[in-house]
């Protein structure tokens, strides 16, 4: 299974109750995810999944302000699912928007990320697949944050582990 980060379109409404109920929070992300109700299929969803780490030691090599794990906020105690507020995704979304793949494709440095232990620990066995994975899932955590501020939306992120 692995460490993963997932992002799903939250309503202003919806991250307002997910603060007052935590538990109604937890049933809400998982039938957003298992809907197949067409207004929910609807919303943006996508993010890095087991790139998520990956993609954070090229963010933290650039100018890119995003840490999948200390933005948003923590909605379950457990640390498993975060709010992010319409606010928040616009702003990430035009930072995104403005930084190309070849700018953070600059900072790949597997053996630098093998020694600081970047998860998923595999970036020497196949340095040239891990970019391209790594540059696919940045496509993807554009275009969902593209996506969800183009329609005001919010967004929960997962955390599992």
């Amino acid at each position: 299974m692995g460490v993963s980060v997932g992002f799903i379109g939250a309503t202003t409404e919806e991250l307002d109750r997910a603060e007052e109920d935590p538990s109604w929070a937890r049933s809400c992300v998982s039938e957003l995810y298992d809907d197949d109700d067409v207004l929910m299929s609807a919303r943006p969803s996508g993010g890095p999944d087991k790139a998520w780490a990956g993609l954070q030691f090229l963010f933290d090599e650039t100018d890119v302000e995003l840490e999948f794990l200390m933005d948003g906020y923590p909605i379950l105690e457990d640390g498993t699912l975060f709010g992010w507020s319409a606010e928040q995704i616009a702003r990430v979304a035009g930072q995104l928007q403005a930084t190309p793949w070849e700018r953070l494709a600059a900072h790949y440095a597997p053996e630098r990320m093998m020694g600081k232990k970047v998860y998923p620990h595999t970036w020497t066995h196949d340095a040239e697949g891990g970019l391209d994975w790594l540059r696919r899932s940045y496509e993807e955590l554009v275009d969902f944050f593209t996506a969800a501020a183009a329609g005001g939306y919010g967004a929960f992120m997962s955390f599992s582990f």
